[in-house]
């Protein structure tokens, strides 16, 4: 009954509204940092006679770009944290379970131990390595649990978990016989870090990102069928499967994206949509828009943090997003645990 009380009016007036203060963050957050902007000074551009305009520099070219980045992987993230847990019926459930983050890691390290330093479409090796790594982990874990027999998402979590403690385990050794030189920029990145990015860059990986979002929106009445149960699914004529490959090839690509982006970035896809679901309910029609806004916003002002409470140093913003998601998900573990009967 839920589900249809949701009118198109409805949810577009509160997709609007998320997008609107989405925005307010996004400018508010542009604005704060180590040294004040003026907006006027910005608007007025770059001066004619070749002289130089630091506010419309700081705000253009450096706070921008990396506001930009922190929505763009924030919507990802929770984008993906929402049909995870939609497939899998586990609210514990986020976009680094099938293993994810451990194979972009481990990408991002033999990037670094090989001492590549060319480039892809402005990207560095980090990022290419750390996107072939998360790719190639997903299809790994999804080989893993095919050779099972029929598909079944606990023999795809449990193969996930496997996966990720062995690739785990591979990223200590090579940590530990890496240089020091090397350790540093490969723990930064471990712990997710913003940078400041070619406009080309955010384009391509944006794009990326709202395509999966807007599809993955699409299969929103699929996913709300599903959380009932794969049978009552099938008995309204839902393809469960076909809606399971699909919803699960979408959410790992868009976040291999995020993490090609930014690094390992945890909680977002965990905290976030919980957030939302506690609010508007878990109709996925509005769950996925308002949870990719809702994610943005979220990694905009955690990033703000991040470099503004030690500055003019940084933290890498995966510490600040951990500090926050930590006890939120023991709250939710406790939660969870009292809602389950383990006895049968």
């Amino acid at each position: 009954m839920a589900h249809r009380l949701l009118s198109p009016g409805k949810l577009l007036a509160r997709t609007a509204g998320a997008a609107l203060l989405l925005l307010a963050v996004m400018l508010l957050c542009s604005l704060l940092g180590s040294e004040s902007v003026s907006m006027k000074a910005v608007f007025s551009g770059v001066p004619e006679a070749g002289g130089t305009n630091p506010d419309y520099e700081i705000f253009v070219h450096v706070r921008l770009p990396r506001v930009l980045l922190a929505a763009i992987v924030g919507a990802a993230l929770a984008a993906s944290g929402v049909t995870l847990q939609a497939l899998l019926r586990n609210p514990l459930a986020d976009p680094y379970i099938l293993g994810i983050s451990s194979g972009a890691g481990l990408g991002a390290m033999l990037a670094v131990i090989s001492g590549c330093s060319w480039t892809l479409w402005g990207r560095s090796p980090i990022a290419v390595f750390a996107f072939a790594g998360a790719l190639g982990t997903v299809w790994l874990v999804w080989a893993v649990g095919r050779v099972t027999g029929k598909f079944h998402l606990t023999g795809l979590l449990l193969a996930g978990v496997v996966v990720n403690a062995f690739f785990s385990a591979v990223i200590m050794f090579l940590i530990s016989i890496a240089r020091s030189q090397q350790l540093h920029a490969t723990m930064f990145w471990l712990m997710g870090n913003m940078t400041e990015e070619d406009f080309f860059v955010l384009w391509v990986g944006g794009g990326c990102v709202a395509a999966g979002i807007a599809a993955l929106f699409l299969l929103a009445p699929k996913l709300n069928a599903i959380g009932f149960g794969p049978e009552d699914a099938r008995s309204i004529g839902v393809n469960v499967e076909r809606t399971q490959l699909a919803a699960f090839a979408i959410s790992a690509f868009i976040t291999a994206v995020a993490v090609s982006l930014s690094g390992l970035i945890g909680f977002v896809g965990l905290v976030v949509p919980h957030a939302v679901r506690l609010v508007f309910g878990s109709d996925h029609r509005q769950l996925l828009p308002l949870s990719s806004l809702a994610g943005a916003a979220f990694l905009v002002v955690a990033d703000t943090v991040a470099r503004m409470v030690v500055a003019p140093a940084q933290l890498p913003v995966g510490i600040v997003t951990a500090m926050i998601g930590g006890p939120f998900f023991l709250v939710l573990l406790v939660r969870y645990n009292r809602k389950v009967s383990w006895v049968r």
